[in-house]
C-alpha cells in the first residue's frame, strides 16, 4: 500500500518541477490555443452567417483574437504588471504592431490559399493559425513582455 503512495508523491514534485519550469509555455500554449478558437469561430461567424468575404473575415477574427489574446498574455502568461499609462501604452502598442505584422500573414496566407489557389478555407485557416502562434509567443517573450 505504501508504494502508490511514494509514486504518486514522485510524479507530484515531477509535474511541480515542470510547471515551475515550463509555466509560460504552457500557459502560452493553453490562452494561444483559446485564442485560435476565437479566431477560428470569429472568422467563421463572420464568413457564413455574416456572408463577409475572406479577407473581412479574416481581419475581424484577428482584430477580436488580438484583443483576447492581449489581455491573456498580459495577465495570466506573462504577468506584466505594468499600471502606469506610459508602460502600458507601449506594451498594448508593441502588442498590437506585432501582432499586425503576424495578422498580414496570416492574410496573405489566407488569401493566397483559398481565393488564388482555391484550397478549402478551414483548414488553411488552423495552419496558418499554428505558424502565427509561433511567431507571436517568440515575439511576446523576447519583445513585448520581457
Amino acid at each position: 500500500m505504501q508504494r502508490p503512495f511514494k509514486v504518486e508523491r514522485i510524479m507530484t514534485e515531477i509535474i511541480k518541477k515542470l510547471w515551475r519550469k515550463y509555466r509560460s509555455v504552457i500557459l502560452y500554449l493553453f490562452f494561444g490555443g483559446c485564442t485560435t478558437l476565437v479566431n477560428l469561430l470569429a472568422y467563421f461567424l463572420c464568413a457564413y452567417p455574416g456572408h463577409m468575404g475572406t479577407g473581412a473575415s479574416t481581419a475581424a477574427a484577428w482584430f477580436t483574437a488580438v484583443l483576447f489574446a492581449y489581455i491573456t498574455n498580459k495577465l495570466f502568461v506573462f504577468e506584466s504588471r505594468s499600471s502606469q499609462k506610459k508602460e502600458l501604452i507601449r506594451e498594448a502598442l508593441s502588442f498590437f504592431l506585432c501582432r499586425a505584422g503576424t495578422g498580414l500573414l496570416d492574410l496573405a496566407v489566407m488569401v493566397v490559399c483559398v481565393e488564388k489557389l482555391g484550397w478549402f478555407d478551414l483548414p488553411v485557416k488552423v495552419l496558418s493559425n499554428l505558424l502565427v502562434i509561433i511567431l507571436n509567443y517568440a515575439a511576446s517573450r523576447w519583445l513585448i513582455f520581457s
